[in-house]
């Protein structure tokens, strides 16, 4: 990266004071004997004096496997690691040092509504639920089974709690030349196999910040070109991205970085082309696409990112024809946030929006996740609420048979200050 980086001091300096403390606190409390008193002492005061008990050093609590224990038990004091750091650079280089700008991040930090302590609880979150993921996903495991494991340990380290804190969408698990938008129904036999590509991305809420990031897995070593591809092309649009920055020139920098590869497949080389139809969005509050796209390829697109802004980079490689179209059954679908206010005729359509505002609001939902609250043959009912405008539906994207695609995908928060990739970790 041309932008520089600098260490995660401030979460790792604060444990470090925090556990220094405790040490200190235990060596005082944890002497055999009171002091003795000056002078001399008489038989009685000999019998008086009692040695002092030990206390047990308190165990820090540690994350079970697979990783189910409540984030708040491992971070009691509410504060969470920090992202990566990457500082602006020309224009806005002024920034990382401007008093005022850092008094307007203090200011936001400490507001509840505005806190990036959310997005940083949610990009943990989905560090350990990743790390045990990519871990432990192999062949021969049904796409039930994956996303069930992924799903169960996201509830259980954000501590789900209605719109407080959540799963952020469905968990995608898109397939070979399926690039976006496919998670198992209920009843789906699909298991994976050895040859297959696996882009796994993971959304995780709190209080309405989704963190948004992916990564792509392949058990076969001829496509480890395509994998890094599409790794460095999120990082060029991150490196690229910044207040300021226009949407069609971080484009066009993503897409020399994709397509300077190429990957052999069976003695043929293919030319890794970036998916000209799938973007990067910005995020707003309880709402996964916010407004903005930030384009794979070059285009003429002047809007820039502006402070205070979310954004999801994410970046879709392909060995095939580099555009994709819907195919396949439907599974993701979101209440649309400013949608028709239209009569609703069918009384089990109106029941289902009950029951679609009242779990999910305007957060992505799947088929699955109605079938966990509760609803039955709400098929009709949803297709109605598609057809009435109120609800949309996001097949899978996929592009040519036997092609195969890749993704990776990382938040972003750009601070007044410097710009945090929320989600980065030792792995990605």
């Amino acid at each position: 990266m041309s932008s520089d980086t600098k260490p995660l001091e401030e979460t790792i300096n604060g444990l470090k004071q925090v556990s220094l403390a405790q040490d200190a606190g235990d060596e005082n409390e944890e002497g055999d004997e009171e002091p003795t008193p000056e002078g001399p002492q008489t038989a009685g005061d000999a019998k008086k004096k009692k040695k002092k008990k030990k206390k047990s050093k308190k165990k820090k609590t540690e994350q079970s496997d697979p990783p189910r224990i409540g984030l708040s038990k491992l971070y009691p004091d509410g504060i969470y690691p920090e992202g990566e750091i990457q500082l602006y650079k020309d224009d806005n280089a002024w920034r990382t040092t401007s008093e005022e700008k850092r008094y307007d991040e203090r200011m936001i930090n400490e507001d509840p509504e505005t806190t990036y302590q959310s997005i940083r609880r949610a990009a943990e979150v989905h560090r350990l639920v990743r790390k045990h993921a990519r871990k432990h996903i192999r062949p021969g495991m049904s796409m039930t089974e994956i996303v069930e494991n992924i799903e169960d340990g996201t509830r259980a380290m954000v501590e789900e709690n209605g719109f407080e804190s959540g799963v952020g969408f469905p968990t995608g698990l898109s397939l070979n030349d399926c690039a976006a938008h496919y998670t198992p129904n209920a009843g789906d036999t699909v298991v994976l196999q050895s040859g297959d590509v696996l882009k796994v991305d993971i959304g995780v809420h709190v209080k309405g910040r989704i963190l948004d990031s992916a990564f792509t897995l392949a058990f076969d070593h001829k496509y480890d070109k395509l994998v890094e591809a599409v790794k460095a092309a999120t990082n060029t649009g991150i490196r690229e991205a910044g207040i300021d920055a226009r949407l069609g020139e971080i484009g066009a920098a993503i897409q020399e970085t994709m397509e300077s590869y190429e990957v052999e497949v069976n003695g043929k080389t293919y030319p890794v082309k970036a998916i000209e139809n799938l973007s990067g969005h910005s995020i707003n509050k309880y709402q996964i696409h916010g407004g903005k796209s930030v384009p794979l390829v070059k285009t003429d697109d002047q809007t820039k990112m502006e402070e205070g802004e979310y954004f999801a980079i994410e970046t879709f490689g392909s060995t095939g024809r580099g555009r994709v179209v819907e195919s396949g059954e439907c599974s993701h679908y979101a209440k649309i946030y400013d949608h028709p206010h239209v009569p609703l005729r069918l009384t089990s359509a109106k029941s289902l929006l009950n029951t679609i505002t009242k779990n999910f609001g305007t957060l992505p939902f799947c088929r699955r996740y109605l079938d966990r609250v509760g609803e039955t043959k709400y098929l009709l009912a949803l297709n109605h609420l598609v057809g009435q405008g109120i609800v949309r539906g996001y097949p899978p994207l996929c592009d040519t048979k036997g092609s195969m695609t890749a993704q990776f995908e990382h938040t972003i928060l750009l601070r007044p200050t410097v710009k945090e990739v929320v989600s980065r970790g030792d792995d990605y």
